[in-house]
């Protein structure tokens, strides 16, 4: 039975990915590092900050990551002036609301930044938890994430839907035994079907949440 759904947000809930990738590009510049579209592409697939340091610079002090993370945020706050949810996300998350399921988000971002995000948007009221990059050892495909905020809610893995909108969040939501809903705005409908989503949608505007309980035989 479906008894709660816990969100990603980047992607999923807010239309942030382009601002990400310019805050990146323009933070990798200032290290030295100009990179492709398609290196740039890691940036999207949820992973923790700290993760996409390491993987363009190496080998970073706990003290660097910091000073980077803190200056890739500035940076992403230019470019984030006027973020707006993605289609459908707000009447999606009022549905839910109203059915009376339990409602979490899971971002790999750090919590300053989520916890900003979703006041700006006037969100927080929806989640009763809300797990952020911070609070995780490991980041995801690692389900540790999904598992914490499932807890938080107190759902059982077979009762939790996850929204999921990257080939490693989606094995995330799998391997935390959760099913996923994947939300493939940017055409990537194929790698989030192989990577394990029970359903795909362009966006929210084409799901119901009524039509989600099928997926647990409700």
């Amino acid at each position: 039975m479906l008894k709660g759904i816990i969100f990603d947000l980047d992607g999923v809930l807010v239309d942030s990915h382009a601002a990400h990738m310019q805050a990146w590009r323009e933070f990798l510049h200032g290290m030295g590092r100009d990179v492709s579209e398609g290196e740039l592409a890691v940036v999207l697939e949820g992973r923790k900050r700290e993760e996409i340091l390491r993987h363009f610079l190496g080998e970073l002090s706990a003290g660097e990551v910091r000073e980077y993370g803190t200056r890739k945020d500035e940076l992403f706050r230019c470019y984030a002036r006027e973020l707006k949810p993605l289609p459908g996300a707000v009447e999606f998350l009022e549905a839910a609301t109203e059915a009376q399921l339990q409602i979490g988000l899971a971002s790999s971002a750090s919590r300053a930044r989520v916890e900003r995000t979703l006041q700006e948007l006037g969100l927080e009221r929806h989640f009763r938890v809300t797990v952020s990059g911070d609070d995780v050892a490991a980041g995801k495909p690692d389900p540790a994430i999904f598992r914490m905020a499932a807890h938080g809610l107190r759902l059982t893995p077979e009762n939790a839907l996850v929204c999921e909108d990257a080939v490693c969040g989606v094995e995330a939501a799998k391997a935390a035994g959760m099913r996923c809903l994947a939300i493939a705005a940017n055409g990537r409908a194929e790698a989030l079907k192989a990577a394990g989503a029970d359903r795909v949608a362009p966006d929210f505007q084409q799901v119901k949440v009524e039509d989600l309980r099928g997926l647990f035989g409700d």
